[in-house]
């Protein structure tokens, strides 16, 4: 009977991170909302406010590893409560801060240390212990694709609250919303190995040597670091969207609606991109996956450019954009774990996250230095497709084990 039960439960876990990321990915994905309002209220201007919110993608991948590694040593239930409690004190105290110090505080450290430490690297991670090696890509895009779902759902939600309660009731409805998902964190909280078990996990595995050689280990892969590469220029891309996508469409003359419905859609055409990549992992070699993935952002972005700037090329776009926007996860995430396995999944793929936030602050920052300078998101445009084309092919030469042939009945 217990042998029956164990996938339902594993399942379950799954189901569970998932909805937990659904809200730290949905309140973060949507804060590009804010930019306009903020740079009203407060008239610091958008550079000021870009960049308080491209230190905010720093910190989360910053914090990635940090988190990663608590809850590979004591149990991810602390990291997640800590990380809920920090999201909801930021977004609490963002309306009162009225200086460049006040919003990076508030939205570049709190916020994204706190959405940081209820993200990918601990959810995953803690996930993948419980799954067997070849459901561990399906896995990581259920959790992915509830990411995905919070920002179909938090999009049309926020701009419904500013539009309603104004910018600054429109965050403390999310710091709200955030204390309300602390419940899930207990049925996530799992508890760090006892000394018996470590030493039977060692006996198990006697090339485990510890964390430190893990990550000495990883610093010399060649694979991991063009993961690293790639996985960059994903964050430079996906930043510069969530953070400029509505002063681009502002830009171009249409209502805020576009742009909040422009982020819904990608929301929500990512969780059948999420689920497709899941799949495909158990089926083609993820660096394949993600080499498609890439391209078709390159040309995605070219066509946007050449094409008229309605309403219809803006939801379009999202749709497109949508089916490979964090679905780049599941795959990235299971080539860490082929390389490296699970023992310390959370804190590898936590630093291959530092390496995607690093990309998001140059595009979140450069997008605001652009729009100032130049008046247009033009030139960021067009390193945004360069980038995507180089990650496209520095995936190519990633040594990836061949997916193993499935048993067939006999």
């Amino acid at each position: 009977m217990g042998t029956r039960n164990e996938p339902r439960s594993y399942w379950f876990i799954v189901l569970l991170a998932a909805a937990l990321l659904m809200v730290t990915m949905g309140s973060r994905q949507s804060q590009g909302l804010f930019l306009s309002p903020l740079n009203t209220s407060t008239g610091l201007g958008i550079a000021t406010i870009s960049l308080a919110m491209a230190i905010g993608q720093f910190v989360w991948g910053a914090v990635q590893p940090i988190a990663g590694a608590i809850a590979d040593r004591y149990g991810p239930g602390r990291v997640l409560v800590g990380g809920i409690l920090l999201l909801a004190l930021g977004s609490a105290i963002t309306p009162f801060m009225t200086t460049s110090a006040g919003l990076i505080f508030s939205l570049g450290i709190l916020i994204a240390a706190g959405s940081g430490a209820g993200s990918f690297s601990v959810l995953i991670g803690s996930a993948a212990r419980h799954m067997p090696a070849e459901k561990r890509g399906m896995a990581a895009g259920i959790i992915n694709a509830g990411g995905s779902f919070g920002q179909f759902v938090f999009a049309p939600i926020t701009q419904g609250l500013i539009s309603a309660l104004g910018w600054m009731g429109a965050m403390w409805s999310i710091a709200g919303i955030a204390l309300a998902a602390l419940p899930i964190t207990r049925a996530l909280r799992g508890r760090p190995a006892t000394a018996t078990e470590q030493a039977r996990s060692v006996a198990a595995n006697p090339a485990d040597k510890g964390m430190k050689a893990a990550l000495r280990d990883a610093g010399k892969n060649r694979s991991y670091l063009l993961l690293h590469a790639g996985f960059f220029t994903c964050g430079f891309h996906i930043a510069f969207l969530i953070t400029h996508l509505p002063g681009e469409v502002q830009l171009c003359g249409l209502s805020a609606q576009v742009a909040s419905w422009s982020l819904a859609i990608i929301g929500l055409s990512n969780i059948a991109g999420s689920l497709l990549a899941g799949w495909g992992t158990q089926r083609f070699r993820s660096k394949y996956i993600l080499f498609w993935m890439y391209s078709s952002r390159t040309l995605l972005i070219l066509i946007y450019l050449a094409a008229p700037k309605t309403s219809l090329t803006f939801y379009l776009f999202a749709a497109g954009l949508g089916l490979t926007w964090l679905a780049t996860v599941p795959p990235t995430a299971t080539i860490v774990g082929k390389l490296f396995g699970t023992r310390y999944l959370a804190t590898l793929f936590g630093l291959t996250l530092l390496s995607h936030q690093i990309g998001a602050f140059l595009g979140a920052w450069l997008g605001g230095l652009a729009v100032v300078n130049l008046g247009n998101y033009t030139i960021m445009w067009y390193l945004d497709a360069g980038l995507a084309a180089f990650a496209a092919l520095v995936n190519l030469p990633i040594r990836e084990a061949p997916i193993a042939p499935r048993l067939q009945p006999a």
